[in-house]
């Protein structure tokens, strides 16, 4: 059992990519980690049980500057897009609306903070530059396998791939909503696969009726079944529909996740076939206590 959180730790909790509360991907915010190790920190993200909670460990205000680093329950991240929205928020909330600089292990990562006024306030991260290529087709087979899928339940013409927006992320298209909502997979099996392959999420992705996509991310790997809201994935896959040439001009689209969570997420994906960054927004709310 971890132990509790010390009250010198001030942890706040956001929603992000959502306007209530009880929908979106949970965060931990600590805005004032200078004094933590990463025991501390690793600790304090197991007690906080969110997929992940940022911590900001160095900061320069008159920049609007910002080094910030992302522990799951079982391990430290890169990147984390739904933390990184959250803390955007908050970080607005304290020194109002306008650019700030997020330095990540994943590279610099700039998030553009819009005013609230009577709406929920939102943040617009711009990703390391995404790549993509295509998955070996043996570790493709071992993932299908761990999901309790088989190559009948990809949808074709999206081929798998691992992409990459500061994180890797295995990417499949399941061939319909229904198989995407039939989630019940092998945690420890594809656990082992994703620690093996140095991927942060599995992207199991669907086209929606509205031109967007419906997602779900499994995070075994992170000491969670599932992701509600995956900003750093929706980067990736941004990233991954350019390189298969799908985006042959500037486009926005939305990824829902989240629903078969019962916490509805919707991230806005911004993808320029002629820049290799993609930008992702979303909203957050802060949690109750």
């Amino acid at each position: 059992m971890s132990s509790p959180i010390p009250q010198s730790v001030d942890v706040l909790r956001y929603a992000a990519f959502t306007t209530t509360p009880d929908g979106g991907n949970p965060a931990g915010v600590v805005c004032d980690a200078a004094g933590l190790d990463d025991a501390r920190m690793l600790a304090v993200a197991a007690e906080v049980g969110y997929s992940e909670t940022a911590f900001v460990t160095e900061q320069d205000v008159a920049r609007r500057w910002f080094e910030v680093r992302y522990f799951s329950p079982a391990a430290e991240v890169a990147f984390c897009g739904h933390a990184t929205v959250a803390t955007a928020v908050e970080l607005g909330r304290r020194l109002g609306p306008g650019r700030l600089v997020f330095a990540t292990r994943a590279g610099e990562v700039p998030v553009e903070v819009a005013a609230a006024g009577d709406d929920v306030p939102q943040a617009t991260l711009t990703s390391v530059p995404t790549s993509s290529r295509v998955a070996d087709d043996a570790v493709v087979d071992a993932a299908l396998s761990a999901l309790r899928w088989s190559r009948t339940d990809l949808d074709p013409r999206f081929p798998p791939h691992v992409a990459f927006g500061g994180n890797d992320h295995l990417v499949l298209a399941a061939a319909s909503r229904e198989r995407l909502a039939a989630l019940h997979y092998d945690v420890d099996a594809l656990g082992d696969l994703m620690r093996a392959q140095g991927w942060t999420t599995v992207h199991l992705f669907c086209p929606g009726a509205d031109g967007g996509f419906h997602a779900r991310n499994p995070f075994p790997v992170g000491g969670v079944v599932e992701d509600a809201a995956t900003g750093a994935a929706a980067a990736a896959f941004g990233g991954y529909l350019r390189g298969l040439g799908l985006v042959t001009a500037p486009t926005t689209f939305l990824v829902h996740q989240g629903e078969d969570m019962g916490r509805p997420s919707e991230l806005r994906v911004t993808v320029d076939p002629d820049d290799a960054r993609v930008r992702v927004s979303g909203q957050a709310v802060a949690i109750p206590a």
